[in-house]
């Protein structure tokens, strides 16, 4: 089975979003560059940050998130981003009305199930578990191997916490990567067991 990465852009002080669930500038470092970091154009990255981030994408067999991020994204238009193979959505929730059947998203209930399916979905591919409540609930539960954050140069002060309401200690490895990006620093735990 494929490793599970934790993964996503954080403000120096620890939010993927504001209060108002908006990512304000977390994102600048995805259209500052000169390099295509995909095929539509629009995602241009430096040089350094297309060198780790290309193939880490690549490795992406399966994406777990919240149904949240799900309903704030209206579900990619049903495909999934990145060129990725497959979404997991965890949701209490049932899929929405007229959803498409043939697109490549599953709804689960709770987390351990969305990693057993997600990890069958990507097969020696990577699981990636999106940061934030779902990706806090996944580290919690023992499930994340590996945390990857590209830190933004902004502060926050307040909103949607990287790693959710995570209430206990967790130990990550020194990092293993350590990369500046233009406006960006690429990091990467490996979880301590």
């Amino acid at each position: 089975m494929g490793k599970v990465v934790m993964y996503g852009t954080v403000s120096v002080d620890g939010f993927i979003a504001d209060d108002r669930d908006q990512p304000g500038p977390l994102f600048e470092w995805l259209v500052n560059g000169d390099v295509p970091l995909d095929e539509s154009g629009e995602v241009k990255v430096s040089q350094t940050s297309y060198d780790y981030t290309r193939p880490y994408w690549d490795q992406i067999g399966t994406t777990i998130a919240g149904r949240r991020v799900f309903d704030l994204t209206d579900g990619w238009d049903g495909k999934p981003p990145g060129g990725i193979d497959h979404v997991v959505v965890v949701t209490h929730r049932p899929k929405p009305e007229g959803w498409d059947p043939e697109a490549p998203f599953h709804f689960v209930d709770g987390v351990e199930a969305a990693v057993a399916k997600a990890q069958e979905l990507a097969g020696d591919r990577l699981v990636e578990v999106a940061a934030g409540d779902v990706g806090g609930q996944a580290l919690a539960a023992g499930l994340v191997d590996e945390v990857r954050m590209d830190v933004a140069p902004v502060v926050f002060g307040s909103g949607k916490r990287y790693f959710g309401s995570v209430d206990a200690q967790h130990l990550l490895e020194d990092p293993d990567v350590v990369l500046q990006g233009d406006r960006v620093l690429h990091l990467r735990y490996r979880v301590r067991r």
